[in-house]
């Protein structure tokens, strides 16, 4: 099968890591293949923020946990970033170049899922951050993790060596439609 199509068919969202930090060839390989990505007009309205440092990640955790405590049911055990090594944060201008940065920023990170895939590693796409974000300690997470100014959380992805794994979900039907 296509490499491609074949990374495509086995990526899943892997929510449990190895200690193992990333090699940085790695990481820079996953970064290029977003700036790869396309955007519309190619305004590329985005900044990438490779969060490494665990005490940070698990911190922002903490916070996550305290700010949802009332409006999320989870365990204790829960980790937001499923104990990755490496967390990418994507941040897009607030006043955006074009109406389409948080779907331009979506591709990006779907091409970073894609090339950690190829490259033997597993990732989770991340929308929940957006809660810390919109907490008053956003600001000081936009500051620590070098948001440009004005920018703001799009959209994240966690990344690392697999420890778990899971079926591919099942497709429902119905879902396409053939206009001829």
């Amino acid at each position: 099968m296509n490499p491609v199509l074949q990374a495509i068919r086995d990526r899943r969202s892997i929510r449990g890591y190895t200690p193992e930090p990333l090699q940085p060839e790695q990481l820079e390989k996953i970064l290029q293949a977003a700036l790869e990505a396309p955007s519309a007009r190619n305004t590329q309205p985005w900044h990438f923020s490779a969060v490494t440092n665990q005490a940070l990640l698990d911190e922002f955790d903490a916070d996550f946990h305290e700010i949802t405590r009332a409006t999320r049911d989870l365990k204790d055990s829960y980790h937001l970033f499923f104990h990755a090594p490496a967390v990418v944060f994507l941040s897009t201008p607030e006043q955006a170049p074009t109406s389409f940065s948080q779907i331009d920023c979506g591709i990006a990170v779907e091409n970073m899922a894609l090339a950690a895939q190829s490259l033997g590693l597993g990732s989770v796409i991340l929308g929940m951050p957006k809660d810390v974000f919109l907490s008053p300690r956003g600001e000081y997470y936009r500051r620590k993790m070098d948001f440009p100014e004005g920018y703001q959380f799009a959209i994240a992805i966690a990344l690392g060596n697999p420890a778990t794994t899971k079926d591919a979900h099942p497709i429902q039907e119905g879902l396409i439609s053939y206009i001829r």
